[in-house]
């Protein structure tokens, strides 16, 4: 028995040897921070959101917050420096940049536009939630209109020799497009207790920000190719939604009543690895190749992953006085993978 305790620790994971699995906890507690408050800020308005609040919605501690982020306008600043990079990423996906300028104006639309539906609350803050946070906030929007102006004011490119309209066209526009989309995203309802709410979900199909594609488009033309060319716009087909990229690492543990421990992470992995090695490990091993000494708290996180159902127990009360046999359920294995930073097996 001593030789399978040694072969035990020997095998361990080595969640202390490489920091893969401390990093991956960080970046899931930092994302349920961030998603946490992005929920909030969309459901009470920035000026009433406060750490208390972002800590009981996201299901972190006050410490573990602190360890993220400086303060409350911190957080606030990462979570609008997300949603823009997110942004970022449709608009890139759906942009030929050696296209006519129409095109690529049409093809970046349709990419933020799409954006907007499918990551609402996202959208939210980064075209509302915005404007009252901070002036970091003010400079990092101002960065990201001063690059939608300078592509809208291409189109003086395109229009008659000394039919140019004046720089400030572009400024205008912009600030156009960002008014009508401030508008429909500020009268969007809210949720309650951090429930998902899709674009598209009981809104009809007016709810949705693609269909105004063409009619922004058609404002956008108008002042550089003219009355026919912002009609076309009007009468072009809705632009399919373009692709999606990669979401935001997900959080494992949304839907379970329990906090993210880097402890939790080594008893799941160190269970999963001894499983793969065709054990099926007691309290004793799962503590050893857990480095943790005290089998009284081993025992109560075991029972509490168990009720759970993120491991089951195949040994107790098969045999009276034997050991616990643990193993993941099919949501242990989907947890422990996300959370330990390990391929599927």
């Amino acid at each position: 028995m001593g030789d399978r305790f040694a072969s035990a620790k020997a095998s361990a994971p080595p969640v202390e040897r490489n920091g893969l699995a401390r990093e991956r906890v960080a970046d899931i507690q930092r994302a349920r921070v961030l998603g946490a408050a992005v929920e909030l800020i969309g459901e009470r308005g920035l000026a009433n959101v406060t750490v208390a609040h972002i800590v009981e919605r996201s299901g972190v501690s006050r410490r573990t917050f602190y360890e993220q982020f400086t303060d409350r306008e911190d957080c606030f600043l990462a979570a609008l420096e997300e949603a823009a990079t997110r942004a970022e990423a449709y608009v890139l996906d759906g942009y030929d940049a050696s296209a006519r300028w129409e095109v690529r104006v049409r093809g970046a639309l349709t990419g933020l536009l799409t954006f907007l539906d499918v990551e609402r609350r996202a959208g939210q803050l980064l075209i509302v939630g915005s404007l009252g946070a901070g002036a970091a906030a003010s400079e990092r929007r101002g960065r990201v209109l001063a690059q939608m102006t300078e592509l809208i004011d291409e189109g003086r490119l395109q229009t008659r020799a000394g039919a140019e309209p004046p720089p400030l066209t572009a400024e205008g526009v912009v600030g156009g497009v960002l008014s009508v989309l401030h508008s429909r995203l500020a009268a969007y309802p809210p949720t309650t207790g951090g429930e998902h709410r899709d674009a598209t979900d009981d809104h009809g199909e007016d709810e949705s920000m693609l269909a105004l594609a063409g009619p922004l488009m058609s404002m956008i033309v108008l002042p550089y190719l003219g009355a026919a060319a912002a009609r076309r716009e009007l009468t072009r087909p809705l632009p399919a939604m373009s692709s999606r990229p990669a979401p935001t690492p997900a959080d494992p543990l949304r839907d379970l009543p329990m906090r993210l421990t880097y402890r939790t992470v080594r008893v799941l992995t160190s269970i999963a690895v001894l499983g793969e090695q065709g054990s099926h490990p007691s309290n004793r091993e799962i503590g050893i190749a857990a480095d943790m000494q005290d089998q009284g708290q081993i025992s109560k996180l075991l029972t509490r992953l168990a009720k759970l159902g993120l491991i089951e127990n195949g040994g107790a009360g098969l045999i009276r006085g034997a050991p616990n046999a643990w193993r993941l359920t099919p949501k242990g294995r989907e947890v422990e993978r996300a959370v330990g930073g390990r391929a599927e097996v």
